[in-house]
């Protein structure tokens, strides 16, 4: 039997892309000492969104966006600072940055 290679490359490339994307995601024991902080993440490096201008992971488009989040060591979101905060420190939900 002969192997259409059209079929075949396709076939692969989802092969490695499903792959990839399961390695790349945190296992949940990994996850379990680890919270959602908004607020603290820097340009194009927050772990995913929770509002308008950010899609997922990498799209921050500012410093500490108020609705862009990224998974920090539990108990160490309020501890950390956020200029964009009311508080001054990250926040465990979205919120409306202050007044500059």
């Amino acid at each position: 039997m002969i192997k259409n290679p059209a079929l075949t490359l396709p076939a692969a490339a989802l092969t490695l892309a499903l792959g990839t994307a399961f390695a790349a995601m945190p296992d949940a024991a990994a996850q379990s000492d680890k919270e959602k902080c908004f607020g603290v993440a820097l340009k194009g490096k927050n772990d995913c969104a929770a509002g308008v201008g950010t899609s997922c992971a990498g799209t921050s488009k500012v410093d500490h966006e108020p609705s862009a989040w990224t998974l920090v060591p539990k108990g160490s979101c309020e501890k950390t600072a956020s200029k964009t905060s009311p508080t001054g420190k990250g926040q465990l939900k979205p919120f409306t940055a202050k007044a500059a």
